[in-house]
């Protein structure tokens, strides 16, 4: 099956617009679906295409990037014997995947787009790590754009619910509910989204088999693999960079869900551990969400990197992580989704996929913590910063029956000149409680 991707529309826009000046480069996590994505696209919008796979490339390619690059005519003569494919101007692509495992390849790209031939698309993990572009030049006529996990959108594609996309857009748009019926669909499906999360490999196999243990295999070799890569490319760090990614699911359980790195090691101070950090940001594994230490003088402008929450980019390998290193049982927290009975452990899932679904809609994380030592009622805790225009959208995430929002409320009254839309989002249909709009967690996307 094709699945839905909104990608696909990015890369038509890019098309249109670069007319042979540019590059593209797809950046995106191990299994998200970058290779896939752009073999549909160059089959179905180019007359012809080849495609260059760097993690399994012939050695004659190799000596031809080495040795046959001048002149680019006997360099396209010979790729396309190679490869028998016939290669038309301007009608006509070239794949370079797994760029980072020949990064000489993406400094030719200057050259190669000088040259105005053909156009080339470039998908890779780690590009930016310090071993994969030392030595080369990164070229300037490079456009660059990110494949995250499908969002919930692109799920409900793959469940053939097209209509329920627009109705929930439009409810989101004028703040009015769905209605029982509607909403109780559409939680469901979202519960399964959760569960299954946006992997391709995870929902195909769901559409295929609609078996959630069946999934829970997938997502088991995933996980596997990212280790497998922690161990083969961390270089230097990987025991530190293993050891946080471990510890993802048992961090995010904590109230607060701040990383602490005395978990790792007693004695463990940021600097040691800045290059893990940086790798697994690198390798869009993890989502960080950075501590906002005074958003009324703009979100970005003074942040505490020290001061971080690690979500994992998709909540259906954090369940499956959690599951492994016995954080949460199976039975039970399968149960505790699918029945909404989203417990405080249950709770980090729901904290984790409003993180995925932010990221997916472009944002940058952040969130907001103070703590009053001499006076506890002045402590607060907002787990999302969005900021939309010249105001702070503010965004609490509760599972379950919640009853009052009071670091919402404290934040507001603090930053008052600087608060636009103040969220609650939980399992529950839309309402408004007060300045408060309180929506269901499947419309996280549309904050």
């Amino acid at each position: 099956m094709d699945l839905h991707r909104k990608a696909y529309d990015k890369l038509l826009e890019w098309k249109a617009k670069s007319q042979g000046s540019s590059a593209l480069l797809i950046e995106g996590a191990r299994r998200v679906g970058k290779s896939y994505l752009v073999r549909l696209f160059a089959r179905k919008e180019y007359d012809s295409f080849i495609y260059l796979d760097f993690s399994n490339i012939e050695k004659e390619i190799i000596e031809l990037f080495e040795n046959e690059m001048n002149p680019l005519d006997m360099f396209f003569l010979k790729l396309q014997s190679f490869y028998g494919v016939q290669l038309k101007e301007r009608r006509s692509c070239i794949v370079f995947d797994e760029i980072q495992m020949y990064p000489r390849a993406r400094q030719m790209i200057k050259h190669l787009v000088e040259d105005g031939r053909y156009d080339y698309i470039e998908t890779g993990s780690l590009v930016g790590i310090r071993q994969n572009v030392e030595n080369i030049l990164i070229p300037s006529e490079e456009d660059a754009m990110q494949l995250n996990p499908l969002d919930f959108e692109e799920f409900l594609y793959s469940q053939g619910e097209e209509t329920l996309i627009s109705y929930i857009q439009d409810c989101f748009l004028n703040r009015k509910p769905l209605g029982d019926a509607l909403h109780r669909k559409t939680m469901n499906l979202f519960r399964v989204y959760m569960i299954v999360g946006g992997m391709p490999q995870a929902v195909e196999k769901y559409c295929e088999t609609k078996s959630l243990s069946e999934v829970q295999s997938v997502k088991q070799r995933i996980l596997k693999l990212y280790r497998d890569d922690i161990v083969k490319f961390a270089k230097g760090y990987e025991i530190r960079v293993m050891s946080i990614f471990d510890r993802i699911s048992e961090q995010l359980t904590k109230h607060e869900k701040k990383f602490s790195l005395a978990a790792v090691n007693k004695n463990a101070r940021y600097r040691e551990y800045e290059d893990a950090f940086m790798w697994l940001a690198e390798s869009k594994v993890v989502n960080h969400c950075f501590n906002s230490t005074d958003p009324g003088l703009g979100i970005n402008m003074n942040t505490d990197r020290l001061t971080m929450k690690c979500y994992m980019a998709d909540t259906g390998l954090l369940i499956t992580q959690a599951i492994e290193d016995g954080t949460v049982l199976e039975e039970e927290v399968l149960r505790a989704i699918l029945f909404d009975r989203v417990g405080i452990n249950e709770g980090m899932f729901l904290e984790n996929v409003v993180a995925q679904q932010l990221t997916a809609a472009g944002h940058k994380l952040f969130f907001y913590s103070r703590t009053d030592k001499e006076d506890f009622h002045n402590n607060i805790e907002i787990d999302f910063l969005v900021r939309k225009r010249k105001k702070i959208s503010v965004i609490e995430v509760k599972s379950g029956e919640y009853r009052k929002h009071t670091s919402l409320d404290r934040f507001a009254q603090k930053y008052s000149d600087k608060v636009g839309d103040q969220y609650i989002v939980y399992t529950k249909d839309l309402k408004k409680d007060g300045p408060v709009i309180c929506i269901p967690v499947y419309m996280a996307y549309y904050l």
